[in-house]
């Protein structure tokens, strides 16, 4: 008979891998590539078996493990690749990978079934896949990955929940500053309503920026590589066959294979700057405009939480229901942030509602000195 202790931790595997699997099934139905696809119902299967395994522990045990339900946060990140794509979800997805290697390297059960090394190859597989370009895997990776089990540029899930907390913890801070300063109803409104737009227009140019820059250096190491080619493809043919070869293909073959690409300059230059440069010529890190444009929905979407009170009501009225308004979009970002991170609920949930009022009652602080020192 397994103590308390020990069934507790079989049911909290077992239910990582019934997410895990529902997670799995809903990307192999909503993948367009047919074989991602069935790699991602190997996985699943994968799951599942670790699941009836854990079940088994527990029945072991004396304990009914009851039927298999995703939790909360599994429907929700399943709900997310429905509506967003698989590749929205893949770097939480792979973060959970890695957790549950860590996990099950500490646990006897698990380690004496090859959980962990399963995990081990789950992290790798979607981390491979994660770092294919936009619209699947090229068909040499694919033929690598038949068979087998083994960070999108950028974490959209993540940027997301963290460029609406930007806007909603900057515009409550700047609200509760001058409320503290006692200023108008209207005068609050005016101001949030600044700050949002200083703000979103901050944002969007600072991502602009940042986007474009990354472009304009990878048109420059492109049209380097471009030039090197026309002046030295014999080199760059070496290259190209080193590279082969440290990816575990034979010295002549990779000869062959790089000196057959060299023959075609625009699938040389296309093959060496996703070889050699590490970028897809195709995306160039993305659209400026598209990264400024969410940059500046994502601040406006939680910089108008603490507004919007102000435009229907006065007084500490007005400033009670922006307080109440803005706890609860904290502690709902807080719990989003729970999906990135794994951690419980309620702890994100009411970390992310004390630093967040944490810094709204500085600033109110801040304001009602400023306010008293002015008035006289």
């Amino acid at each position: 008979m397994a103590n308390t202790e020990d069934t507790r931790r079989y049911r909290d595997n077992l239910q990582d891998e019934i997410d895990a699997a529902g997670l799995y099934r809903t990307a192999a139905e909503t993948e367009t590539q047919p074989q991602l696809a069935e790699i991602y119902r190997r996985m699943a299967e994968v799951e599942e078996k670790h699941a009836a395994y854990w079940e088994e522990q527990l029945r072991a045990a004396g304990v009914e493990p009851g039927p298999r339900r995703p939790g909360w946060r599994s429907r929700a990140m399943s709900w997310l690749a429905r509506r967003f794509g698989v590749q929205f979800v893949l770097p939480t997805a792979i973060g959970r990978e890695d957790a549950g290697r860590g996990k099950y390297s500490r646990q006897p059960e698990a380690r004496r079934v090859g959980m962990e090394a399963e995990e081990r190859s789950h992290a790798k597989l979607l981390n491979l896949i994660a770092k294919a370009p936009v619209g699947g895997l090229a068909g040499s990776a694919l033929v690598k990955l038949e068979g087998r089990h083994r960070n999108i540029g950028g974490n959209a899930l993540r940027a997301a929940v963290l460029g609406a907390n930007d806007g909603l913890c900057s515009n409550l801070s700047l609200v509760m500053a001058v409320a503290g300063a006692n200023l108008t109803s209207h005068d609050i409104l005016i101001t949030g309503l600044a700050g949002l737009l200083a703000g979103a227009f901050s944002m969007a140019m600072g991502e602009w920026l940042s986007v474009q820059s990354s472009r304009e250096l990878y048109q420059h190491e492109l049209a380097t590589e471009a030039d090197e080619l026309a002046k030295a493809p014999e080199e760059e043919m070496e290259e190209l066959s080193l590279i082969y070869q440290s990816k575990g293909v034979d010295e002549l073959d990779a000869r062959r294979m790089a000196q057959s690409l060299i023959g075609d300059a625009d699938h040389a230059l296309d093959t060496l700057a996703r070889e050699e440069l590490g970028f897809d010529p195709e995306e160039l890190g993305g659209s400026a405009w598209e990264a400024a444009g969410a940059s500046f929905v994502l601040f406006v979407v939680g910089a108008i939480i603490p507004v919007f009170a102000f435009m229907f009501l006065e007084g500490r009225m007005a400033v009670g229901v922006s307080l109440a308004v803005s706890t609860a979009a904290l502690y709902l970002i807080g719990a989003a942030i729970s999906l990135i991170t794994g951690r419980g609920v309620v702890r994100s949930g009411v970390r992310q509602v004390i630093f967040g009022l944490g810094a709204a009652g500085v600033t109110f602080g801040i304001g009602r000195l400023i306010g008293v020192a002015i008035s006289g």
